[in-house]
């Protein structure tokens, strides 16, 4: 049995993963610039206070894996499934990050930043977002499904669709510009000229 590692304080830049396996265990206060990590199993690893910039992270197998104030910025992470992810105390930010394909489903992931990011056709359903900030996001495709929204705020972003009646949306904030996504199940058409 491989024995788990416990790294803090460490910086990894320009490393593919996919051929230098990072050791399974413990990171925390590490900053991972540039890696590739596209496909690798990160299951029942642990980052703590880490930070991701410029790396890809795409299909990581995250079974059990902690992320808890993990920092992502100009991440590609296409179809990251975060529901498998060790809940215990998962927080994290996301800035200028591609999610497409990702899945949140029944993930509690309250008081998020997601800031500039690109949340293409991600898997929202049942997941608690309250008190959420989502800035400047693109949720084309997303999917919000008996989701919690409460006081969570999208006035900057767009390409949404929500449906008022399965979803928790209590003191949400939208802007006016963006309200026809709350509309567009029920086929009804608004003039924007009047």
């Amino acid at each position: 049995m491989m024995r788990e590692v416990y790294i803090i304080d460490e910086n990894f830049e320009n490393i593919d993963f996919t051929q230098t396996p990072l050791s399974i265990g413990e990171y925390e206060n590490c900053t991972f610039c540039n890696c590739n990590f596209e496909y690798v199993n990160l299951s029942g690893f642990n980052f703590t206070d880490c930070e991701f910039i410029e790396c890809n992270l795409s299909m990581t197998q995250l079974v059990g894996t902690a992320f808890r104030d993990v920092i992502f910025k100009d991440c590609k992470m296409f179809g990251m499934a975060f529901n498998d992810c060790n809940e215990f105390g998962m927080s994290f930010t996301f800035e200028n990050c591609a999610l497409n394909n990702s899945v949140f489903y029944q993930s509690t992931v309250r008081k998020t930043l997601f800031k500039n990011s690109k949340l293409i056709e991600v898997d929202f359903s049942e997941a608690d977002l309250m008190n959420s900030v989502f800035s400047r996001c693109d949720f084309s495709g997303a999917i919000f499904d008996r989701t919690n929204l409460e006081k969570a705020d999208l006035r900057t972003s767009f390409n949404y669709t929500i449906n008022p009646s399965l979803n928790k949306l209590k003191k949400t904030k939208f802007s006016l510009s963006e309200v026809y996504g709350l509309l567009r199940q029920l086929d009804i058409e608004i003039d924007k000229n009047s």
